[in-house]
């Protein structure tokens, strides 16, 4: 029985020491920092005027840093060293609070999907590591090249610790109210009135009876030159060799109802018009009122004719665009050398 006991307190001694030997040879788990993860991405150029995200920037080889963490931007100050209120002070920007998907069927489903919050202009999101610019940081009060711009901290930190990822830059470009653009990265100002086509296929002259070109044709982005009550309007003109205005409607194998993501749309005899939601496109969401990745509308003008040889020709006129700022906004197709020949040979 006295055997029994003592064996007993050995047993219960020999847990005790391993439990606690444990506990010293293997302490509890605590997050980590690696010295190898580090940003990609060191300096950002994003045009002024327009949302910037830029995503899958931070690398963690090997999963060396262990989650959840933590971004900050700290210590942001301008090149020179002094305090940039500009983009630390808080505004109101645009967000989405429900996703965009390009199958909303109203101005107002849209409008319903986004609304402005209170933050910096300038921010890193806080789990990911991503860094955006908003669109409400203009050139009015944000410094755009060639000032040397603006320098910035990132903060990592987990429970593990903290490390700072040091002298970031932030070097904006002027506002390009849309794209392809006319305007020049650094002075802001035009250097050409005309962008062209972006692709152009199976027109031929009417006067000259031979194969049009991109280059026959001027394509004009612009403000238009009475706005409306509302402020979000684009219309789509034509203008023959003498510019004047051509009937859309010649057109007549275009999706008017497809071309573009916008709605109530309104023919004369000179232009087809559209309510929209600003930017176009609404946000980088690749959907069938845009390119592949997204980033720009893409429309196309299309009608077909009889030519020689009781062969159908299919006339397509196209274009990949966006407009970054709300307004009234037209694009304008003018032909130059000849007009479409229309008719059937």
């Amino acid at each position: 029985m006295k055997n029994s006991t003592y064996f007993g307190l050995f047993i219960l001694g020999l847990v005790v020491f391993i439990t606690t030997g444990c506990q010293k040879f293997f302490p509890e788990d605590r997050e980590s920092i690696s010295g190898e993860s580090l940003f990609i991405e060191t300096t950002f150029e994003p045009v002024l005027g327009r949302t910037t995200l830029y995503t899958k920037i931070f690398s963690n080889p090997n999963q060396g840093t262990s989650y959840p963490v933590e971004f900050k931007i700290v210590n942001l100050r301008k090149f020179n060293g002094d305090p940039a209120p500009e983009l630390t002070d808080i505004f109101p920007v645009q967000v989405w609070n429900k996703a965009y998907t390009g199958e909303e069927k109203s101005l107002q489903e849209i409008e319903d999907k986004r609304g402005y919050e209170n933050r910096p202009l300038l921010e890193v999101r806080k789990h990911s590591g991503d860094v955006v610019l908003w669109s409400e940081a203009r050139s009015a009060f944000v410094s755009p090249q060639p000032d040397s711009g603006y320098v910035f901290d990132i903060e990592l930190a987990n429970t593990g610790g903290r490390r700072y990822f040091r002298n970031m830059r932030l070097k904006p470009f002027r506002e390009r109210a849309f794209e392809p653009t006319t305007i020049d990265a650094i002075t802001g100002q035009s250097v050409n009135t005309r962008i062209s086509p972006t692709f152009f296929r199976d027109i031929t002259g009417n006067k000259t009876n031979e194969p049009m070109s991109a280059g026959d044709v001027h394509v004009f982005i612009r403000r238009a030159a009475i706005p409306s009550a509302t402020g979000n309007t684009l219309k789509f003109m034509f203008l023959d060799t003498l510019f004047k205005p051509m009937n859309p409607q010649l057109f007549d194998e275009t999706d008017w109802d497809n071309l573009v993501h916008g709605f109530n749309k309104t023919f004369t005899d000179t232009s087809v018009v559209y309510n929209m939601a600003y930017p176009i496109p609404a946000m980088t969401l690749p959907t069938r009122f845009t390119t592949f990745d997204g980033t720009k509308a893409s429309v196309e003008f299309k009608f077909s004719r009889l030519a020689f040889g009781n062969l159908r020709r299919e006339g397509i006129i196209g274009l990949n665009f966006a407009i970054f700022e709300k307004g009234d906004w037209e694009i304008v197709f003018a032909f130059t050398r000849d007009n479409p020949k229309f008719e059937n040979d």
